[in-house]
């Protein structure tokens, strides 16, 4: 056979990682010379941190949060020969929200595909459990390792009992003698009590530092070791603030001589040397939430005695007399289990005895078999028919997403408004508008790519916006290139958009400094709200206030503030359309698109049919002028388009494409009709050719957005608001693309708010 696997890898430092290299080496069915039976290789999940340097096996690579790599590893399996697929299952491995761009190479596969599964949990946020359902269905088995995640499956993500296989988690066949690593090590005299493994606070470290002033009153050759790295995840938002705590721990505790923690990730030959000097292992985990664990596993294949807390894997693993478990949190009762495991040497060595007769049978060599066993069974009966899921949207399409152009715009001070072709343009200095839009892109780039660029841009942008605030809450608009206002109030429009990505930095703000900088700001703003005039500034405000809302749902002043900004558009609406002319004012304008999503996003949170229909009936009459035959022809800024006159082709500009993008995206959200996905995604081919000059207006070589296109032909000046429009569109394409693969979970969420308001 010829087998492909997906997962992280090392030299990547990651269990998941490990277990990978493991299976595959298993799998490969050596015969007695020596010589693979069976032909592997591995497409490996790369977080970006490194640049990773991976053995010959590796064929492919996936960039964890680049979509499109999905797609083209989906692509290379189905053209590599491959007769089955497995794939390593973890959420935090794989790109999305929960994980969510695996679905679309899953669907694409072509070969039977066998899923392990790491993590399940019995309370999933409601994305974590429609992702986990997906994968299970197109999935032709699911691998288990213990008893309790088979009932999950079938109790909690209704996945049929005959498509659910358990294999253990595999042990490596590596053993050493006891009294040899003791010697090595040079712990003759010492009793050993190990954890292993990434530290996180999770892992309840503190549990067994607390426990041993107790212990070695009596047992005063005790020393434990904690052996391994903090998680690389929680040192890029912690840092080491863990260890640092467990160090000041020990040293209050006075256990210096008796607690060792060395920083390392070590190889599986070591680790074995450790386990096999160690007499007791400990797992003291803070929750039951943990499904499988792979160092409990390793624990129990070296034959060692495990004190552990009662976790699910835990529970199950140690059971007939393999071990021993205590309460969480619960030192004094950890004191008094290692006291009597240490006054007991006949006990611990049968407890010892009892894990070594269990790990013999779980070695790499009897999993690999199950796993060629279980991949030979399916090749021996045709794939499973699934229907399976194409969205309209083609990655492929886009140019690789890039802050190139936005960094060249980028100073300690905010985002430069214009530019000379791709240069910035000094001479024009700043503004709010745009410095508000950046600020919406990168946190979108952030909650979407783990851009750690977007992430340095955040405070840039938020200071600037902070800093033009007035003390009315009020904003100025423009300041020079040497930092002069350049007027007093900025006008309405600067000030809706400026809410609009406060209220969305408030819902997805990646840390609690810039959630307190942007939520001080908003509030300061809040007593101008009620009296804005710009139609488009009330739309762009409404905005803020939905993204505030979707976190803060409680918040009964805001709601009154939404529904007073809300019924003022309708007003708007109700004094100037007519049978044959559906809008707000009697113009079509600028920044058109803005209008309607601010009744979609209105319409998720208030429960009025009112809102619904004119925003449904204001966006089909914008379609109707402006998309035909999937191209996408926005009202021209030279005259506007004015009820009984014609419309303007030319000064055509980006930030119209984008309100065209958002509105169909928001519809889409609303109603769950897939049908706006198709035209989200014509009104973003906008920005790649597919408009009235077929031309593209982005600048494949600067990764800059040209301003729009007059009568002569493209503006080749590549300001903020244009590129921010293009990142934004771009931005939004793969959100939804993401989404269509959960499309389910928005039919029903679309289906809920349907039956709500039927009610109401």
């Amino acid at each position: 056979m010829k087998l492909a696997y997906i997962g992280t890898y090392p030299p990547r430092e990651c269990g998941i990682g490990t277990f990978t290299q493991n299976l595959t080496k298993s799998m490969l069915d050596l015969d007695e010379q020596g010589i693979a039976q069976n032909e592997v290789f591995v497409v490996a999940m790369d977080d970006g941190t490194e640049n990773y340097t991976y053995p010959k096996e590796v064929k492919l690579q996936i960039s964890q949060e680049q979509q499109t790599d999905y797609i083209e590893a989906a692509n290379f399996i189905n053209l590599s020969g491959a007769d089955v697929c497995i794939l390593e299952h973890e959420f935090g491995i794989y790109g999305g929200q929960s994980g969510v761009y695996i679905l679309p190479l899953l669907h694409r596969l072509e070969i039977p595909c066998i899923v392990t599964l790491h993590t399940i949990l019995n309370a999933p946020s409601y994305n974590e459990k429609a992702i986990l359902k997906e994968i299970c269905k197109m999935a032709d088995k699911v691998v288990v390792m213990s008893h309790k995640a088979i009932s999950f499956l079938t109790n909690f993500y209704y996945v049929p009992d005959e498509k659910i296989v358990l294999i253990e988690h595999g042990v490596p066949d590596i053993h050493f003698n006891r009294a040899d690593s003791k010697a090595e090590f040079k712990l003759t005299k010492k009793k050993l009590i190990l954890t292993f493994g990434f530290i996180g606070r999770n892992k309840g470290i503190e549990t067994v530092i607390k426990a041993l002033p107790e212990i070695i009153k009596t047992h005063p050759e005790v020393l434990y070791i904690v052996l391994g790295k903090t998680h690389p995840n929680v040192l890029r938002h912690e840092g080491e603030e863990y260890r640092n705590f467990l160090q000041l721990l020990i040293k209050n505790l006075n256990l210096q001589a008796h607690v060792l923690m060395l920083n390392e990730f070590i190889g599986e030959v070591e680790l074995f040397k450790y386990l096999s000097a160690c007499d007791i292992y400990i797992t003291p985990y803070l929750n039951e939430a943990q499904i499988t664990s792979g160092t409990l596993s390793y624990a129990m294949g070296a034959g060692c005695a495990v004190v552990s807390t009662p976790y699910w894997h835990a529970a199950e693993l140690l059971t007939e007399d393999r071990g021993r478990l205590f309460n969480f949190n619960k030192h004094k009762e950890l004191s008094e289990v290692l006291n009597h495991l240490l006054d007991e040497p006949e006990l611990l060595k049968q407890i010892q005895t009892n894990a070594y007769a269990y790990g013999k049978n779980v070695t790499w060599p009897k999993i690999g078999k199950k796993y060629l066993y279980l991949s030979n069974s399916l090749l021996s009966f045709p794939k499973q028919q699934i229907e399976k899921k194409e969205s309209v949207i083609d990655l492929l399409l886009l140019p690789p997403f890039s802050l190139t152009h936005i960094k060249r715009l980028t100073d300690d001070t905010g985002i430069i408004q214009h530019a000379k072709f791709g240069i910035p343009n000094l001479k024009e200095g700043y503004c709010l508008d745009d410095n508000a839009r950046a600020l919406l892109m990168v946190l979108m780039t952030y909650k979407q790519k783990k851009d750690q660029l977007a992430l340095e841009f955040m405070p840039i942008y938020l200071s600037y916006i902070h800093y033009m605030q007035n003390k009315d809450g009020s904003f100025r608009n423009f300041l020079s290139f040497n930092r002069n206002f350049l007027d007093e109030v900025g006008s309405e429009d600067s000030f809706g958009r400026t809410i609009w990505s406060l209220g969305y930095l408030i819902g997805n703000a990646p840390n609690d400094a810039y959630y307190q900088t942007g939520k001080l700001v908003f509030f300061d703003a809040l007593p101008n709200f009620e009296h804005l005039k710009s139609i488009r500034s009330i739309a762009n405000t409404i905005i803020g206030i939905c993204y505030y809302l979707k976190t803060n749902s409680a918040d009964e002043q805001m709601l009154d503030v939404l529904k007073n900004l809300t019924h003022k558009l309708i007003h708007q609406y109700e004094v100037s359309h007519s049978e044959d002319w559906k809008w707000f004012e009697h113009l079509l304008a600028y920044d058109n698109g803005i209008l309607p999503l601010a009744l979609l996003h209105a319409a998720q949170i208030l429960p009025d049919k009112r809102i619904i229909e004119v925003a449904m009936n204001t966006m089909h009459f914008l379609e109707e002028h402006t998309l035909k035959d999937g191209i996408l022809s926005v009202i021209g800024n030279d005259k506007w388009f004015a009820k009984d006159g014609e419309r303007s082709f030319f000064a055509q500009q980006p930030i119209d494409a984008m309100a065209m993008v958002l509105m169909f995206h928001q519809a889409f959200k609303l109603t769950g009709d897939k049908a706006y996905l198709n035209k989200l995604f014509d009104s973003f081919m906008w920005f790649l050719g597919e408009n009235d000059l077929r031309m593209t207006l982005y600048d494949f070589e600067t990764k800059g957005c040209c301003d729009g296109f007059e009568n002569y032909g493209i503006n080749r000046n590549q300001g903020a608001e244009s590129s921010l429009a293009y990142l934004i569109s771009h931005l939004t394409v793969l959100q939804a693309y993401e989404e269509f693969y959960k499309s389910d979970a928005v039919v029903n969420e679309a289906t809920q708010r349907q039956t709500k308001m039927q009610l109401v």
